[in-house]
């Protein structure tokens, strides 16, 4: 019975947090951030079991119950997503299977959700072009984490909506929030800096003259986030007003493949 409750907790740790860090800070207390002034080193303290709330999973538990899960939950997103549509066709013909499928396909994350903020309407319009590939945004995020600090991060877009599941985002369950693991990722509190290259971006870190840069592995081109540098025709700049992130913008880079 105890192992089916913890199995129980597990599940719901990782249906609840979508990396292990989100986790871990949620166990972290402000008393222990006032005295480690550290949100890294709570990150470990708390991990080692030595402060912190409730009992504490493994990295590697949650980890393995994460990647075995996602499969699972995409599979029954996708079920549920053809039978609503499963019936009758535009003009009251059935659905043969091949244009049910096709239709499943294209279901996306923010479909029938009330989108009242406009970043989230902005994610919403450009869902389906960063799905198929005609479109690979890079999204900038300002914000404060779990545990109030304040972070920023440049986010691939696309390869996000690949790794993970977006409805809880749409359907304001979650905030999406620059990770570790993302292009660019920076703790206003500790200064920690961390940079990832990702399926669709190279990272050019500390470019002498315009900073971080980012090279777009279909079609070889850069995209410049500096704020301050010309408007860009292929990568445009949107920096859109948030009633929930304190600062957001989105550069759009639509796809011009190489011969």
């Amino acid at each position: 019975m105890e192992k089916d409750d913890a199995k129980t907790d597990l599940d719901e740790a990782v249906n609840e947090f979508l990396t292990y860090d989100e986790y871990l800070d949620s166990k972290i207390t402000p008393s222990d951030l006032y005295y480690l002034e550290d949100e890294k080193l709570a990150r470990q303290v708390v991990e080692l079991g030595l402060r912190g709330t409730g009992e504490v999973w493994k990295r590697e538990e949650f980890e393995s119950r994460k990647a075995a899960a996602q499969p699972s939950r995409l599979s029954k997103r996708s079920e549920q997503n053809c039978h609503n549509i499963r019936g009758k066709g535009p003009r009251g013909r059935r659905l043969n299977v091949k244009y049910s499928l096709n239709i499943c396909l294209r279901t996306l994350a923010s479909t029938g959700k009330e989108l009242k903020d406009n970043f989230l309407r902005a994610l919403a319009e450009r869902e389906e072009a960063n799905r198929s590939g005609k479109n690979h945004s890079i999204i900038f995020i300002r914000d404060r984490s779990a545990c109030g600090q304040e972070i920023s991060g440049y986010i691939d877009y696309a390869h996000r909506l690949k790794c993970e599941d977006f409805e809880p985002y749409f359907s304001g369950k979650k905030r999406l929030l620059p990770q570790p693991t993302d292009l660019s990722f920076y703790n206003w509190k500790t200064n920690e800096v961390a940079s990832s290259e990702s399926a669709n971006y190279q990272v050019i870190a500390d470019h002498p003259t315009t900073g971080v840069l980012f090279m777009n592995k279909k079609d070889r081109n850069i995209v410049n986030v500096d704020p301050q540098a010309s408007p860009c025709e292929q990568s445009p700049r949107m920096t859109l007003k948030s009633d929930i992130y304190l600062h957001v913008a989105i550069f759009d880079h639509y796809i011009k493949c190489t011969i």
